[in-house]
């Protein structure tokens, strides 16, 4: 096994300079949050104060108890007994008048990019109030489904909307805005949500349903968007992530009611972003209300208006049903997720929005906050279990169970420290406090064996560079493994990668990427790198899986397509060096306008067997034998293709050793038009009558000078980009 593992050493592993035209992320200052045995959840705390909001009801009525005091609770950490330092009890029966001019804490917050909680009004003041943020996610709905959800909120704001409610409207499309903040005004409210009647859906994705992607066709040609559908989940992840970090400041509990169409995701390839929204929700005691617009759906074989007439035999046995019902499911998986882990609920499959307004008000009524400072010092970031219990018979109580110690990184011994690392390795949770993006490539080297390039980005803002001279200093501790089909590990990464970089470079601004590699045999591998930087000890991890083909079983040989926007000259002896230049992956898909888009790919085996001698024999160069391997690449945005390279024929093998075509194709962008677009790479084999139509998204952002002018901030020089 050791033979499957290029081992780093000097020239292996890479760590690249890349510009950041935007974060790739919000800087994260996140809990973590799971579910326990017991089906509670659990909060990471920063502070020495330990707080949790008590909901306290009748057991047989669920009629909400008041009156409680704080003799009558008692709270345990890990069962030993604390003293009960602050204590509150919230009722919106008790609300007072609120001066609405105080209350920009949401907008101000997102101007901040979600980084910067902004609270003008004082706790006293929005004591006893329901915060309620009404969330349109416009770039997932359908406009029938659109209008079925504007109705249902005007509906609440108009008859059900009590004194006691402060209620704020964020929209998703091609931005991220408040276009209400907390407010009681009914009419500023409906004049608000009746603006997005009709707004069809924009940004990635041009909204979601139940029979979508379900045709099946039996041509080999199938597009994949499953990266396509990363970045989109990503967005509307960082979307609900940010409104939670605008909200952090405001110690009560708020709500978020998310309209969406449902939202797609590949495997775990958003679970990353899936955690750091829910985290930074919990953070904040901010509990999501997940809404279905889509409503009660008929999910037919036959598919709906938005699909394809369906081919093949899948209609009649079940199959093409079953995808249906398997898409439908996929799209309300990560609802249900950002529901249940932050304390919420989740409404599917009704046209009756109602209840989820209902249920907003009555989890609200009423709760008891209370706080403890632990009498365990130790700051190991273990996990402290809760245990709440009140002097009443009779009664039942709804609470976080638990939350994780805060750990001290400077205090830990070498061994902690590296513990740690690999505790978090083995962890079935992701590390979110900083942002880690990953990508894996796959290169054929002979029959039995792929060369594998891992490539890892982490924005430089994520890391805290030390002033070193006329160096910005840092190191980042990097601990990978790769896992096969039984569970075992078959290839291991541990490196501390030190980082000295030229001040002048402004390495906050750009993105640090660092590459490694594997060789391994075909199969299925599952991948986990953590990252941590040494200054506070944050991480950040990345799971991916990746299958290796067998490619005796594919029409077309080919390889992954790597894309990129920069080329170092380079004396290894890998597939990513051609004519002494090797590709940097550009694993972000970010561009600016001054750069070229740099592809690479390899066709394997070209040559039809009944050619291969022929092709040998008119080969009077003895370059090996004749093949016609025919490339394009288009870009689309929308529905219309914007542009389309020159179609480039390759009729010479010219990897020698690998019987493979290597395919560069070069795009320069100065032409096309900021702003997202989808790539269609068309590959044929003409001589054996195979292809493949593999698809991408990117993004193309202004120059750098341009840039400028519209941030008002200094955008360095370099390649690459940032999401």
């Amino acid at each position: 096994m050791k033979g499957w593992v290029q081992r780093i050493g000097a020239g292996v592993a890479m760590v690249a300079l890349a510009l950041s035209g935007a974060p790739m992320a919000p800087a994260q200052n996140t809990g973590q949050v799971s579910a326990t045995p017991q089906g509670g959840f659990t909060l990471k705390v920063s502070g020495e104060l330990v707080l949790t909001n008590v909901v306290v009801r009748d057991a047989k009525t669920g009629a909400l108890v008041r009156g409680l005091k704080p003799s009558d609770f008692r709270i345990y950490e890990n069962g030993k007994l604390q003293h009960i330092e602050t204590f509150d009890f919230e009722s919106v029966d008790m609300a007072k008048p609120l001066n609405e001019a105080t209350v920009t804490g949401l907008a101000a917050g997102l101007q901040s990019g979600g980084n910067k909680a902004v609270v003008v009004a004082s706790p006293e003041e929005l004591r006893n109030h329901r915060l309620i943020v009404f969330f349109f996610d416009l770039t997932s709905m359908q406009p029938e489904d659109l209008d079925r959800s504007v109705e249902a909120a005007k509906d609440f704001l108009r008859t059900k909307m009590q004194p006691a409610d402060l209620v704020a409207l964020v929209s998703l499309g091609d931005t991220l805005n408040v276009d209400q903040d907390f407010t009681a005004d009914k009419d500023a409210l409906i004049s608000e949500v009746g603006a997005y009647n009709g707004t069809e859906g924009q940004g990635f994705t041009q909204g979601a349903n139940a029979n979508s992607n379900q045709v099946e066709d039996t041509t080999g040609y199938t597009p994949d968007e499953s990266e396509y559908n990363d970045i989109n989940t990503d967005r509307e992840l960082f979307a609900l992530r940010a409104v939670a970090q605008s909200l952090e400041k405001i110690p009560q509990r708020k709500s978020l009611l998310y309209f969406s169409g449902g939202i797609s995701r590949d495997g775990i390839e958003n679970e990353a972003s899936l955690r750091a929204a829910t985290n930074a929700a919990v953070r904040a005691n901010l509990a999501i209300y997940s809404v279905d617009t889509r409503g009660l759906q008929a999910v037919s074989p036959l598919g709906d208006a938005s699909t394809g007439s369906l081919r093949g035999t899948g209609a009649y046995n079940g199959g093409a049903l079953m995808n249906n019902m398997n898409s439908n499911f996929a799209t309300q998986e990560v609802m249900a997720t950002l529901s249940s882990e932050t304390g919420g609920k989740a409404f599917f499959d009704s046209n009756d929005f109602a209840p989820a307004f209902a249920q907003v008000q009555d989890d609200t009524s009423a709760y008891y906050a209370i706080g403890f400072r632990s009498t365990n010092p130790a700051r190991d970031g273990k996990y402290r279990r809760l245990t709440v219990k009140v002097d009443r018979p009779g009664v039942k109580l709804e609470y976080r169970k638990g939350y994780f110690a805060p750990a001290d990184f400077k205090h830990m011994a070498h061994q902690d420290r590296e513990q740690e690392l690999e505790d978090q390795l083995e962890s079935d949770m992701p590390a979110t406090d900083m942002a880690v993006y990953l990508d894996a490539m796959y290169f054929r080297l002979n029959d039995n064996r792929y060369y594998v390039p891992v490539s890892l980005l982490v924005p430089g803002s994520q890391i805290p560079f030390v002033k070193g001279g006329d160096k910005d200093k840092a190191t980042l501790d990097i601990l990978g493994e790769v896992i096969d089909e039984v569970k075992r590990p078959i290839g291991r990464v541990r490196q501390t990668v030190p980082l000295k970089l030229d001040s002048s470079l402004r390495a906050r601004q750009k993105n640090i990427e660092y590459t490694t590699s594997f060789n391994l045999p075909p199969g299925k591998y599952h991948l986990k790198f953590v990252v941590r930087e040494n200054q506070t000890g944050r991480m950040g991890s990345f799971e991916a899986d990746i299958i290796l083909p067998d490619m005796k079983k594919v029409p077309l040989k080919m390889s992954s397509v790597l894309l990129a926007s920069q080329r170092e000259p380079s004396k290894k002896d890998n597939p990513l060096v051609r004519d002494g230049e090797e590709y940097v992956p550009n694993i972000s898909h970010v561009f600016r306008q001054d750069q070229h888009m740099y592809l690479l790919y390899e066709v394997y085996d070209p040559s039809h067997e009944k050619q291969v001698e022929r092709g040998a024999k008119e080969n009077k160069s003895g370059g090996g034998p004749a093949v016609n391997v025919l490339s394009s690449l288009e870009l689309i945005r929308g529905s219309t293709k914007v542009f389309e390279t020159p179609l480039v024929r390759a009729q010479r093998v010219n990897v020698k050793g690998r019987d493979a075509v290597a395919v560069e194709l070069d795009v320069p962008l100065d032409k096309l038009k900021p702003g997202p677009y989808v790539c269609q790479l068309n590959v044929v084999d003409d001589v054996a009558g195979s292809f493949a139509f593999p698809r991408f998204a990117v993004l193309v952002r202004p120059p750098a000078a341009i840039a400028k002018t519209q941030t008002g901030a200094s955008q360095p020089s370099g390649s690459g980009g940032a999401e």
